[in-house]
């Protein structure tokens, strides 16, 4: 690639962080997270070690298309009460519709002061379909 073209100035604008300031940061932005591929090969699984939790909507659009495995609980909905069925260890793995709704952040900050362990599906539900795994249809358990 020829060295002559210059970065588009929202780039330059600002200098790129010291690499050593990044560590901290993305690495609990890697412990919080999962993405897809990892959620849809645990699912598989007899056993995937999480409980897979559909934090958004209302169950009709719960009934139309959800992760298959995942649990309807709308993240306004988690409460000690609703958790209680669940080891205090037990993990969960949230998600949401994607990058534009912040249901699944909404769940894990709610699931974190609950005590409970949890990470987010990056990606949501358009995740899931961009890298074409199917959906489960049909009303919440």
């Amino acid at each position: 690639m020829a060295a002559s073209k210059k970065a588009p100035e929202q780039i330059e604008a600002s200098r790129a962080p010291a690499p050593e300031s990044l560590i901290a940061p993305l690495s609990l932005h890697c412990a919080l997270h999962t993405d897809c591929h990892d959620v849809h090969d645990a699912m598989a699984l007899p056993e995937p070690g999480f409980v897979l939790l559909h934090v958004m909507g209302t169950p009709e659009t719960y009934a139309h298309r959800h992760v298959p495995g995942a649990i309807f609980l709308p993240h306004r909905q988690l409460s000690a009460e609703r958790l209680a069925g669940w080891p205090a260890d037990t993990l969960f793995v949230v998600y949401c519709s994607g990058p534009h709704c912040n249901a699944a952040e909404q769940a894990a900050l709610a699931l974190a002061r609950l005590g409970r362990p949890v990470k987010i599906m990056l990606g949501g539900i358009l995740g899931w379909e961009f890298e074409g795994f199917a959906f489960a249809t049909g009303p919440a358990a």
